[in-house]
């Protein structure tokens, strides 16, 4: 659902030339109400609640009227920025938190600082970390649709076959409970069964690795514009994580995200690290699961999150951005912030919305409980394409044997580049 493409890098130097002609202007008032095009990839239950909740949105004034064009979001990454130098742009687009600051440095979504500084936005008690995603340089770009922290997936049928009651919650309990969980029944050293799927590229949403420099009390970026990738933290929580998966052999090596969902639909792994989705990939495949926080490293327990956010493109003219910031204000309300949190799966982006209020769905339940370990992923770096490519070199060179002080040095040049 949240994957990443980068052809959209391809268009940008020439759309974002043609942006500056399509900012916003008074437009003549017209008969009828204000005409609204909103771009979104929802495209599974989720879109369906999305859209039930712009018809409502519809029906409750007559000033504006917003039409829901669903696409795939890489769809929505490659199309936007020449559609709005076409001027046949969305005037409201969502798209993956951490790809908004690309399109907002060059042009392509208005600045909502006075929204958010309105007491009547209903913004005031969002999720911090969520308008962190979409912030640059102190702007905010967006206001969030989804915030939520990797969790652990993890099989509980298998979990009983190997005598564990409960989840581990420390990163040494995690890797002993992988060890016991992983099977190599006829001794050839390639187990048939591992404890836990860990990716070491293309990660579910890009945030595996980050989570774990996380709670090994490193970081990638400090301050949006310095690398500090090359630490003694990282170096150490690389080396924890690769010897546990070549040495202990608890994971295989060499996977992508996509497989190791796969792994762990296929029983074939007792852990995974993922998102909602996983919810019902499980339950596809007849997986009892549970979900828990990731576990806890020496610094902290903390979690890369994944982010969708919806902006209010340029092009849009004056009445139909003030009929966009009046679409969030209503999609902020108590009531429908909780109705989509419930739709949706995913937590509720309000933080005055108790836990009671989304029990009657488990999974929403259950992300909302570790709702509080979530980090944003990059927070307002605009380059976070390539920086996450570096990553990614990073850490599958250093699971296939390679110099952990040497790729991280060359991975401090390469994002420091990256970010400049």
């Amino acid at each position: 659902m949240m994957k990443r493409t980068t052809s959209v890098l391809a268009t940008v130097g020439a759309a974002a030339l043609l942006l500056a002609g399509c900012s916003g202007s008074s437009a003549p008032a017209s008969d009828g109400p204000t005409e609204i095009t909103f771009w979104h990839g929802y495209t599974e239950a989720d879109g369906k609640v999305l859209d039930q909740i712009v018809a409502d949105f519809n029906a409750s004034q007559q000033q504006y009227k917003i039409t829901t064009e669903t696409k795939t979001w890489a769809v929505i990454d490659d199309t936007l920025l020449p559609a709005l130098s076409s001027k046949e742009g969305p005037q409201i687009v969502a798209m993956p938190a951490e790809r908004m600051p690309v399109y907002a440095d060059r042009g392509a979504f208005a600045d909502l600082t006075d929204f958010y500084g309105s007491a009547d936005s209903n913004t005031a008690d969002l999720v911090p970390q969520a308008v962190d995603m979409v912030t640059v340089g102190g702007t905010p770009y967006g206001v969030p649709t989804g915030f939520v922290p990797l969790a652990m997936f993890y099989n509980k049928a298998l979990f009983t076959a190997a005598g564990i009651t409960e989840p581990p919650t420390t990163w040494d309990a995690w890797v002993a409970d992988a060890k016991k969980l992983t099977v190599d029944e006829n001794g050839d050293g390639t187990p048939e069964q591992y404890g836990v799927a860990i990716p070491d590229h293309a990660t579910v949403a890009n945030g595996l690795w980050p989570s774990l420099l996380l709670s090994g009390g490193g970081q990638i970026v400090d301050g949006g514009d310095k690398a500090v990738i090359d630490s003694p933290e990282n170096a150490k929580t690389i080396q924890y994580w690769t010897d546990a998966i070549t040495k202990d052999k608890i994971s295989p090596t060499g996977l992508d995200g996509i497989a190791a969902d796969q792994l762990f639909s296929s029983g074939k792994a007792a852990m995974h690290v993922g998102g909602p989705w996983m919810a019902s990939i499980a339950k596809e495949n007849n997986i009892d699961y549970g979900i828990a926080a990731l576990p806890a490293g020496p610094a902290e327990q903390a979690a890369s999150a994944i982010g969708v956010a919806m902006g209010i493109t340029e092009s849009a003219d004056d009445q139909q951005r003030a009929g966009a910031e009046a679409f969030f204000t209503y999609f902020f309300q108590k009531d429908v912030a909780t109705q989509w949190s419930l739709g949706s799966g995913w937590p509720p982006l309000r933080t005055d919305i108790p836990l009671s209020a989304v029990e009657s769905n488990p999974v929403v339940a259950a992300l909302s409980e570790i709702a509080p370990t979530g980090r944003a992923l990059l927070p307002g770096v605009v380059n976070s394409v390539d920086v996450i490519t570096d990553i990614d070199e990073l850490t599958q060179k250093a699971v296939a044997g390679g110099d952990v002080d040497e790729l991280l040095s060359t991975a401090q040049s390469k994002i420091q580049q990256a970010i400049k």
